[in-house]
């Protein structure tokens, strides 16, 4: 469908919220996808009660994974960073068609260390480390596995140089998480909640391959085809006027967005992916994992009273075995 002036819904009313919109522009052989993340993202993030700085992060990299795994036809993406900056280890899961779950691990005396210092930033969080993208089709089939370097840089300029480097594609994004609050409406109270957002477009070769310009020493060497293209260079520098608050604004349906951001483009958008947090974490599943251990060492993790509580990472969920539970 190609988005007009007037019209911003595909057969009804706009959905706003919780959902990726793959969109193409005509003029400018531009493909790109846009993420609004709310009810999901709040749900995930405030299972985890993290202090505000790690749950800004993990909330871009949630935004990023739902951009990256909109694509896949089946089976998971995984995003993971590890490095050496406060928050040291974070993952975050995209399984199709469309389910996210993620968490973090962060060291609180360094953070709070960074605060006081004055140099509190996504990149200074992150520290030096790697990204790791994996994708897993499931079955027998082969994962795959990029990796890029973080180097206190945050997440959009490392998932930027990866697809420089890995892919060859001129590519721009910008990712938001904020925590906001809203005031009691009807039956529901007043409280602080998570909205995220992202969007991602990359420069599409013409059909047949396309030229690069002929550049020598080491403009050659860090060239990409399509990225002296002046279509592409119009796009990038439309879709970095983009806002953040635009980005999270629940009253700004996508196709709107997309509208003010590219309307002398023509933009074409394929049907929405609707999300949702799932974990895939279930009492049988832990209790299958218990079985793997041996019993002595079973023994070793028995509380006072002999049951053994297991929480998962991903959503905070608990489970109790009592010393009578049959594990596995």
């Amino acid at each position: 469908m190609t988005i007009r002036a007037g019209r911003t819904d595909i057969g009804g009313p706009p959905v706003r919220d919780d959902l990726v919109l793959p969109f193409g522009t005509v003029r400018s052989r531009v493909a790109g996808r846009i993420v609004r993340l709310g009810h999901v993202i709040d749900e995930i993030l405030s299972s985890h009660d993290y202090p505000e700085p790690i749950s800004v992060v993990l909330g871009q990299a949630i935004a990023l994974t739902a951009l990256l795994g909109q694509q896949l036809q089946s089976g998971r993406l995984i995003l993971q960073t590890k490095s050496d900056g406060p928050l040291g280890f974070l993952v975050v899961q995209y399984e199709v068609p469309g389910r996210l779950r993620g968490y973090a691990s962060y060291d609180p005396e360094r953070l709070e260390a960074l605060r006081k210092s004055g140099g509190l930033s996504d990149g200074s969080l992150l520290g030096n480390g790697r990204l790791a993208m994996t994708i897993d089709p499931g079955g027998e089939q082969e994962s795959h596995q990029g990796v890029v370097p973080l180097e206190s840089r945050g997440l959009a300029d490392a998932a930027i140089t990866y697809f420089r480097q890995s892919e060859q594609l001129p590519t721009f994004i910008r990712l938001t998480a904020v925590r906001q609050f809203v005031g009691r409406s009807g039956d529901a109270p007043s409280r602080w909640h998570w909205r995220a957002g992202g969007l991602i477009v990359q420069h599409v070769p013409a059909a047949g391959g396309e030229q690069k310009p002929e550049l020598t020493g080491e403009a050659h060497d860090a060239s990409l085809a399509g990225e002296h293209d002046d279509d592409w260079n119009r796009v990038e520098i439309l879709a970095a006027t983009v806002e953040d608050h635009e980005l999270i604004d629940p009253t700004l349906a996508p196709e709107r967005l997309l509208l003010r951001l590219f309307h002398e483009e023509g933009v074409r958008v394929a049907p929405i992916v609707p999300l949702e947090a799932k974990c895939r974490c279930s009492r049988e599943r832990i209790g299958a994992f218990l079985e793997g251990f041996p019993e002595k060492e079973r023994e070793t993790l028995r509380e006072a009273d002999g049951a053994i509580t297991v929480k998962c990472e991903f959503c905070s969920t608990s489970y109790r075995f009592e010393r009578d539970d049959v594990i596995g």
